[in-house]
């Protein structure tokens, strides 16, 4: 059974395994970045072409499992992966690694996430961190 994540619920991030010394970690207002993302050719598949969160079950079957995944981990407690961001070709946020968890983390009403992104890109990151 899905639980809605609330402010007092606890969620373990862990490190991601790809992100290499040269990652930093910060924490971001993940509903900041969406009108960046959404210019991602990779965001389709989560956002409707205003920016928005796509429903569960406009998500595509592959994308509606790993939603599922990541919805079954936080309720059964389980250590979440942080999501890796970058900045795109057009200057956009980019999210390489994580885009299950970082937009059914917002569906669930979670809007600060801890994230890595590479050292060199901490400035363009200014703007959406929390």
């Amino acid at each position: 059974m899905k639980r809605p994540i609330t402010m007092k619920s606890t969620i373990d991030f862990i490190d991601n395994s790809a992100a290499t010394e040269q990652f930093i970690c910060i924490h971001i207002n993940a509903t900041a970045i969406l009108p960046s993302w959404r210019d991602s050719m990779l965001a389709q598949d989560w956002l409707t072409p205003d920016g928005k969160l796509k429903p569960a079950q406009a998500l595509s079957p592959n994308a509606q499992a790993q939603r599922r995944e990541i919805e079954e981990a936080l309720d059964q407690g389980k250590p979440i992966m942080k999501p890796i961001l970058g900045i795109g070709i057009m200057d956009n946020v980019e999210i390489g690694s994580g885009r299950a968890t970082l937009t059914t983390l917002l569906s669930q009403g979670v809007t600060v996430i801890p994230v890595h992104i590479h050292q060199s890109n901490e400035k363009e990151f200014e703007p959406y961190m929390a």
